[in-house]
């Protein structure tokens, strides 16, 4: 990052949007902030840089065999994106894989599969894959700083959900080298022709997150095989076309999203504005589709939920929130509502609510806010 034009990430940023992404994947508070603690820049190899305290912190439990540990601290390392210039993101980023792998190779049933496009390659963790006894299909995909590797607890309950999973990242994020652009959506479409011999993919549901969300919906439109969409925080119409509204869209959103698409930060919110969903194909979609709304989001407006309501005759089904974007306080309640209507649309057996809960790892978080409204 040695260019003094080039925009830069704004570590209070970091500091701020980094504790959702801990907190999903079960890193106590304290722990991160006496780490945060430590962080005085926001790149750099020296002592105190962001990827430096997270990545020793990777490196201590690598050492000590905590291969899950280490690679959720080496997620967090690389976070929000690994530039090509930046060397000791794209340490983390490699090293989070890697130990993800050393942890996955101890749980039967998990697999690892590449594919590749014309435009790059992208890989996928799976579980529950048969080809004797295929099984329903649900896609896991964050947004766009979210790596697969985090969604471990919900890989190690495929055999108990009853489905076959595959869980993946976005264009640009991880290992993904597609580059994010208007027609991204076929890699959902090229996962299911991946898994189509071991899985039930003509009963699929994706669960994916933000801007992830968006691209599964954008899927669901061309292929047929896509059953219905779980997501929280999900642009569609208003977050690509309100002006007003993208002058306050945070720079860390909007340098990622320059980062994916390969474009200057200043051309980021032209080059997207083709990609909202039309009232016409909103209308088109006759999928469930669950969607969580934050009423203080500061990415995706609120407005988004009008527009996915307008239709009273499609199967929708909103869960507002008063919370920030992604939901960090609510982030139990959400992930079971999205794991429970995923497994509805699919068709999966009917699964007990301790189990939704433990698949991604909220049971202490829902024990405390009491009875699921969903």
């Amino acid at each position: 990052m040695n260019d003094p034009h080039r925009p830069s990430l704004s570590l209070q940023e970091l500091r701020r949007y980094v504790l959702l992404h801990a907190r999903a994947q079960g890193l106590a508070p304290a722990h991160c902030r006496r780490l945060l603690a430590g962080v005085a820049t926001a790149y750099g190899a020296g002592r105190d840089s962001w990827p430096a305290v997270w990545s020793r912190a990777g490196d201590r439990l690598a050492g000590r065999g905590k291969w899950l540990q280490a690679c959720r601290h080496y997620g967090l390392a690389r976070f929000p994106y690994a530039a090509a210039d930046d060397v000791v993101r794209r340490r983390a980023q490699l090293l989070c894989v890697q130990s993800f792998d050393q942890w996955r190779r101890t749980r039967p049933g998990m697999d690892r599969i590449d594919i590749a496009l014309p435009e790059g390659r992208f890989a996928c963790w799976t579980a529950g894959l048969s080809a004797t006894r295929p099984r329903p299909l649900i896609v896991v995909m964050g947004g766009i700083v979210s790596v697969k590797e985090q969604w471990a607890p919900i890989l190690a309950r495929a055999d108990a959900l009853g489905v076959a999973l595959a869980v993946t990242e976005m264009p640009g994020v991880g290992e993904n080298t597609l580059p994010y652009r208007a027609d991204s959506h076929r890699m959902l479409s090229a996962v299911l022709d991946a898994v189509a011999d071991r899985a039930e993919v003509r009963r699929t549901c994706a669960i994916a997150l933000s801007f992830g969300g968006h691209l599964a919906l954008r899927a669901a439109l061309v292929d047929e095989r896509v059953r219905g969409v779980a997501t929280v925080g999900a642009p569609l119409r208003h977050f690509f076309l309100d002006r007003e509204w993208q002058r306050r869209v945070p720079g860390t959103t909007v340098l990622t999203l320059a980062h994916l698409i390969g474009c200057k930060p200043d051309d980021v919110l032209d080059a997207v504005r083709e990609w909202a969903l039309t009232e016409n194909e909103l209308r088109r979609l006759d999928i469930p589709v669950t969607y969580a709304a934050a009423l203080r989001d500061d990415i995706v407006p609120l407005a988004e939920t009008a527009a996915l309501l307008r239709d009273r005759t499609a199967r929708r089904e909103v869960l507002l929130l008063d919370d920030e974007h992604g939901a960090p306080a609510e982030l139990g309640r959400v992930r079971v509502a999205l794991l429970r209507a995923a497994l509805r649309t699919v068709g999966a057996h009917p699964v007990p609510r301790g189990l939704l809960a433990a698949a991604d790892g909220t049971q202490r978080l829902l024990s405390r806010r009491g009875r699921l409204a969903v």
